[in-house]
């Protein structure tokens, strides 16, 4: 087993994380951060859900976002839908992109979305037909991989069962969230092998969350397994809505920090991610949430940057 020598950064800030905040952020704030995010060598930026504002009414103005947000042509800018009117609503606003969000939990999927693994698996292979009819890419995505605030511990084989079947509809990628932030190393690397057994290492990425702050060794151990993709928030945006007050989403600074210390390749410039993650910190009236992040932009003048 050895290191990817490159690693692909999709920054789910924009959408994992601010639909956690209580408080609705302005428009011109999210399309600044959008913005800022675009010119920092990311190569995909969530921008957004098409999902019922009153569940999610943090994701309103994704029309709109989405709309006025300055596309960069070497950039993905995908936004989620949970169902067939998401679907035509991202459409509508220009999408090229689009996000199915199941999950490895029976218990969460039903209070999540109302419905059973199953009955969401269906409802998507009706999304991701009309959407690869569209010309539209989809990406899949896994909550619970890793625990369940309802039913505690989720089997790997589960986890792989509901992979196998977004791969099957079409999905480019498989992203594996550990929702919770529950999950450790060893644990980490048996999901992976699990789900690698039935779907290819290439069309999986990792989710994992930081509510226990294991989010970096997690990833760390399941790197040299053959994961070159993985999600992370800008500035750890995003808490953990069945941890109150816990951290949630893995901050982009620090993974890009780490990944950077161990000669991985990510095209990001971290000085700029830095100053985006500064920039939503203030806006949002809260210190950083990234350690790198905050480090980085306490260096003095001249200074080495340290992951050189």
């Amino acid at each position: 087993m050895t290191l990817p020598a490159r690693v692909k950064i999709v920054e789910v800030g924009p959408r994992d994380g601010l639909q956690n905040e209580a408080t609705l952020v302005p428009l011109d704030i999210k399309i600044a951060l959008i913005d800022r995010l675009s010119e920092t060598g990311l190569s995909a930026i969530e921008a957004g859900a098409f999902v019922s504002p009153k569940w999610v009414p943090q994701m309103a103005d994704s029309a709109e976002v989405f709309r006025r947000i300055k596309q960069k042509p070497d950039v993905s800018y995908p936004v989620l839908v949970p169902n067939v009117k998401g679907l035509e609503l991202a459409l509508a606003a220009g999408a090229a992109e689009i996000a199915v969000f199941g999950a490895a939990s029976e218990s969460f999927s039903q209070r999540n979305i109302n419905c059973s693994i199953q009955e969401s698996l269906e409802r998507f292979s009706h999304v991701c037909d009309a959407a690869q009819s569209a010309g539209l890419k989809v990406r899949g995505y896994v909550s619970c991989v890793l625990g369940c605030p309802y039913e505690g511990e989720i089997a790997p084989k589960a986890v792989a069962k509901v992979a196998e079947a977004l791969i099957g509809m079409g999905c480019y990628e498989v992203s594996l969230g550990d929702t919770i932030g529950v999950g450790t190393p060893t644990k980490a690397q048996r999901m992976i092998e699990a789900v690698a057994a039935e779907v290819d290492m290439r069309h999986l990425a990792a989710h994992f969350h930081d509510t226990y702050g294991q989010a970096l060794a997690n990833l760390h151990a399941v790197l040299p397994l053959g994961v070159a993709v993985i999600d992370a928030s800008v500035s750890g945006l995003g808490g953990c809505p069945y941890a109150p007050g816990a951290s949630g989403n893995v901050a982009t600074e620090d993974v890009v920090y780490m990944l950077h210390g161990m000669g991985i390749e990510t095209g990001i410039d971290l000085d700029k991610l830095a100053e985006a993650g500064a920039f939503i910190s203030q806006a949002l009236g809260r210190q950083p949430g990234s350690k790198a992040g905050m480090a980085l932009r306490a260096r003095t003048p001249g200074e080495p940057k340290p992951e050189q």
